[in-house]
């Protein structure tokens, strides 16, 4: 099922980025139609993004650290975003996550900006604050740059306890972070592209 939220008198309903083909219910009244929320007289527009990535730009950036798994990542979002449409991606590798943020900065503010970037690392939790800190600080500064320039930013940067825990998630026991990553960017560039 979807996630809605409520912004102001709009509700927004996103369907959930692990079923992208899924069908969002609610009782509010049926897609692209205008319909009173219960105890409200204002109508109601939806906004669905649409999972198709033909005709986009995107920009992937992707730390060589811990290769091993953001190869996987990489892999997984290449994958997700050529079965949605075949967009144009641009992949800028980079040292580690941290180098992540300034390319990403470039990115989206050239002319020829992207409609979405995947910001795919992983980082692993060590005995001190470090990788805390380091995840912390790429995660504020990613949310900075997609809400000052308004080009979607999705998360694939893994933040494990073991490098069995972030294996698991590249591809093994709990899915592709870097196809989830995928799948928001291609939803969000369409629901931005809609509004």
């Amino acid at each position: 099922m979807g996630r809605m939220g409520l912004v102001g008198h709009m509700v927004l309903l996103l369907p959930s980025v692990h079923k992208p083909h899924a069908t969002v219910h609610t009782n509010l009244a049926p897609r692209n139609t205008m319909a009173p929320l219960r105890g409200h007289n204002p109508p109601v527009r939806e906004i669905l993004g649409r999972m198709d990535a033909s005709g986009k730009r995107f920009a992937v950036v992707v730390s060589r650290w811990n290769e091993l798994v953001t190869k996987e990542l990489l892999a997984g979002a290449l994958d997700e975003l050529r079965r949605f449409g075949d967009p144009e991606v641009e992949v800028v590798h980079v040292p580690g996550t941290w180098e992540i943020p300034i390319v990403v900065r470039k990115l989206v503010t050239r002319d020829n900006r992207p409609d979405a970037v995947l910001a795919l690392g992983c980082i692993l939790q060590g005995q001190t604050p470090h990788a805390k800190l380091l995840g912390s600080d790429v995660g504020a500064a990613l949310m900075s740059l997609q809400v000052e320039h308004g080009v979607p930013i999705a998360w694939g940067v893994l933040t494990p306890d073991t490098q069995d825990q972030a294996l698991d998630r590249s591809g093994l026991k709990y899915g592709n972070k870097g196809r989830e990553a995928a799948q928001a960017a291609i939803e969000l560039a369409s629901v931005l592209e809609r509004l």
